[in-house]
């Protein structure tokens, strides 16, 4: 990457200052979304719009509209080169630990990055008992994900896997998990977090014609599978190939059906 490459941080359109991002240090009553903007177009432009309103009308009983959030993107895709990963945060002047909230004006803070395509893998994930509150919002001050993944890699392993107080399993750190059977692409039945890329490939793997399914996933389930992925906005799918003492071979089919449905979803401008 380049060493010319620089960040933007726009807060309600404007270049963010000091002053307005100091409030903001360890806040943790915020949501977001993460894309991967290419040529200045986004894949599933509509998921990412509809989380932001989904997550700001439970949280603070109003939005910022579709068409001032796309206004905004538009504004930094102008201001940014063809390629950028981005992230969209929406918060409250209300704050946190206020009993109520007072109906402030929401603000959308975006702030750019280098582009990210995901890591290779296959990657060794661990299991641990970790349920996210509010997982099915994409939101701040998530201390748990980073602490048991930091203690996944401590113990030999690359990433953390979560397990539901039921024994089911959900998703990782950061990732929406993927099992294969052979001929169907598996989704953990479990309070999980409706990944963007997740929502992306589930429709397009409806188009194409591929089976899936949602199904409660155990430890002794997910013995008798082909084939696991993680997937986030970065990439659809890097392969997982253990979790704790379970071992899944690397299916190329697998990979190329999640790559097929991802790469059908067009690019959209905002």
């Amino acid at each position: 990457m380049s060493s010319e490459w620089k960040p933007l941080t726009l807060l309600n359109g404007r270049t963010a200052t000091s002053e307005d991002l100091a409030p903001l240090a360890f806040a943790g009553h915020a949501h977001f979304t993460a894309m991967q903007v290419r040529d200045h177009q986004i894949r599933g432009l509509d998921l990412h719009l509809a989380r932001l309103r989904a997550a700001s009308l439970a949280l603070y009983g109003q939005a910022i509209s579709d068409e001032q959030v796309c206004t905004q993107l538009r504004q930094v895709c102008t201001l940014s080169p063809g390629h950028f990963s981005l992230m969209a945060y929406v918060y409250s002047a209300s704050g946190e630990f206020t009993p109520t909230e007072n109906n402030a004006q929401l603000s959308l803070l975006l702030r750019t990055a280098p582009p990210h395509n995901g890591p290779q893998g296959p990657l060794a994930l661990k299991s641990f008992e970790y349920e996210r509150i509010l997982p099915q919002f994409k939101h701040v001050g998530e201390i748990g994900k980073t602490y048991w993944m930091r203690q996944a890699v401590a113990d030999g392993f690359d990433d953390a896997v979560f397990i539901d107080r039921l024994g089911r399993y959900s998703e990782a750190s950061i990732w929406n998990l993927a099992f294969w059977d052979g001929e169907a692409v598996i989704w953990p039945q479990a309070p999980v977090l409706p990944g963007t890329t997740m929502g992306i490939v589930r429709r397009q793997l409806d188009k194409l014609g591929i089976p899936q399914r949602e199904q409660e996933l155990t430890l002794v389930d997910i013995t008798h599978l082909n084939g696991s992925v993680v997937m986030n906005s970065w990439t659809p799918a890097v392969p997982v190939r253990q979790i704790d003492t379970v071992s899944f071979p690397t299916s190329q089919p697998f990979l190329d059906i999640l790559h097929q449905a991802y790469q059908n979803e067009p690019l959209i401008a905002p």
